[in-house]
């Protein structure tokens, strides 16, 4: 994705000179994932040259790069300085339209990108990232096709098959999501959510073996995310194989973890507190079941089946109050879908 910025740089009359030099420091920093370093010489070449549309484009990814909610909207506010200095850098439109994507406006993401590609017509990520931005929008269909241009233009972009594959899932097509996820497999450069989309595939059609494995080489990938821990302990569970899905449960939320504050991870630790429940349960500990059950309804009160899970429990200890008050919760939220 870096590729095109040494030439953006050399051959933008808006960059001062004096300000090159830390900008392709910068450049050579994010490739080696070192987001600090770059936010530093972004910010240096910007005290060159304040005006700089490039300097303001990079400062931007690397505010992404250090992968803090709490930087999404300085990377933001980057990236539309850019476009105000310099709106020909159609580049700012992508990343501006991935920072709408994150946050809940493909609306407005697909307004970036539409606008992007009246004068870059075929670049796959605009083309690719644009069906995204319409599968969130609820159009599945319209994402294929935009999906299917992007690998006309570049039948080697191995993240079109991922995204393609979820708008086969909204779909509910999940064959040729799972064929479009095999595909992108093969790649050598594969990211973690490929492995773990293709495995809850694969457990939704007890292809365990299949989905275990695709688990562990995503864990192989990046052992620090949680949820191909939690994805694991799914699987376990679904076998009731619950000793093994605890150990997988405690790898994904070990004593002293942090997330970031944000409604994505709020879910993921509900989904994981949810599976220590269902672990516990089906080990008979059901006061450990309770609490697990409890701490995932402190952070989503919503889930009408952890209700149904405490429902039960307190009704198997005698407690019919409260067996009856969690099943009234549980029918209220799944009333009101």
């Amino acid at each position: 994705m870096l590729a095109w910025l040494p030439w953006l740089f050399f051959f933008s009359p808006q960059t001062n000179p004096d300000a090159i030099p830390h900008l392709q420091t910068c450049s050579a920093d994010l490739e080696r994932n070192l987001a600090r370093e770059a936010v530093k010489e972004c910010k240096a070449a910007l005290a060159i040259d304040p005006q700089s549309g490039a300097a303001h484009l990079l400062l931007g990814q690397a505010y992404l790069a250090l992968r803090s909610v709490s930087m999404i909207a300085e990377a933001k506010a980057e990236f539309q300085q850019a476009l105000d200095i310099n709106s020909g850098l159609v580049w700012a439109r992508f990343y501006l339209a991935k920072v709408y994507l994150d946050t809940g406006r493909a609306d407005k993401a697909k307004s970036e990108l539409e606008e992007a590609l009246k004068t870059r017509p075929n670049v796959a990520h605009f083309l690719s990232l644009l069906g995204e931005a319409e599968r969130k929008l609820g159009h599945p269909e319209a994402a294929v096709e935009w999906h299917r241009k992007a690998l006309a233009a570049d039948p080697k972009m191995n993240t079109v098959h991922y995204y393609a594959a979820l708008a086969y899932m909204d779909m509910k097509k999940d064959d040729e999501a799972i064929q479009e996820l095999e595909a992108s497999i093969q790649s050598p450069y594969v990211a973690p959510e490929l492995f773990l989309t293709l495995g809850s595939l694969y457990a939704q059609r007890k292809r365990y073996r299949e989905a275990e494995e695709v688990c562990r080489k995503a864990i192989a990938l990046d052992h620090n995310r949680s949820e191909a821990y939690l994805n694991l302990a799914q699987l376990f569970n679904a076998q009731k194989l619950s000793d093994k899905a605890l150990a997988a449960l405690r790898q994904a939320l070990p004593p002293g973890k942090t997330f970031p504050t944000s409604p994505y991870y709020q879910t993921l630790q509900a989904d994981i507190h949810f599976e220590f429940g269902r672990a516990y349960r089906a080990k008979g500990q059901a006061t450990d079941a309770i609490a697990a059950f409890l701490e995932c309804l402190a952070l989503d009160d919503g889930r009408a089946p952890a209700h149904r899970q405490l429902a039960e429990l307190y009704g198997q200890q005698g407690d019919a109050a409260r067996a009856g008050e969690q099943a009234e919760a549980a029918a209220r939220i799944e009333a009101r879908k």
